[in-house]
């Protein structure tokens, strides 16, 4: 049976396909803005669906599987189209930006084998504070990003020229709370490594 907040958690992973057809145009200054409060509404959900299902006891396996994968998805959903479309590109490293986007997605799929492998086992990993910090990082990153593209447009043009910082400052604070994210990524999933490593052999 689903409850209500499986429902929520259903809702985000069926609004992806929209927040990616709104992130595809990079010219589409409305377009990111809707983007930009529809991606506010999905992590309003993301909230809601956890405090619901524990304040009411709803707890359910489906649950359970369902948030963790949203989450995952909507992450590089955001990461990919943002890549295509330019805007982890930047007036100091250019495209390098991209290798932080690179690192968080690798991470998150190393995460979830090695979850998927403790679990065979029995073996929970909690997440952590440090891991909490990291969430929030990426999706103000991803959130930024995205409201740069709806106030300021575009970053850079065809041929790889950027604004300035002054004129691309939202999307500076995007990038550079990407860096921290994929700092955090890097450290957190060394952790839940150590964790798995005591259990492989």
């Amino acid at each position: 049976m689903l409850t209500l907040p499986n429902l929520l958690t259903l809702s985000r992973i069926v609004a992806l396909p929209l927040l990616g057809f709104l992130l595809w145009w990079p010219n589409w200054q409305v377009g990111y803005a809707m983007a930009f409060v529809l991606y506010c509404l999905m992590g309003i959900t993301d909230y809601f669906d956890g405090y619901l299902a524990r304040s009411s006891g709803a707890v359910s396996r489906l649950g359970i599987f369902l948030d963790p994968i949203a989450d995952k998805i909507m992450v590089a959903v955001v990461i990919l189209v943002l890549t295509a479309q330019g805007y982890l590109r930047g007036p100091l490293v250019g495209d390098m930006h991209v290798i932080a986007g690179l690192i968080i997605l690798v991470r998150e799929i190393a995460v979830s084998g090695l979850r998927e492998f403790l679990g065979g086992l029995q073996v929970s990993v909690p997440v952590s504070k440090l891991a909490k910090w990291k969430t929030t990082f990426q999706l103000v990153a991803l959130g930024a990003l995205i409201l740069g593209g709806a106030v300021q447009g575009q970053p850079c043009d065809a041929a790889g020229v950027c604004e300035s910082l002054r004129e691309q400052w939202i999307h500076v604070v995007g990038l550079a709370s990407l860096w921290g994210a994929a700092i955090l990524t890097l450290v957190t999933g060394w952790d839940y490594l150590r964790v798995g490593i005591k259990h492989m052999d």
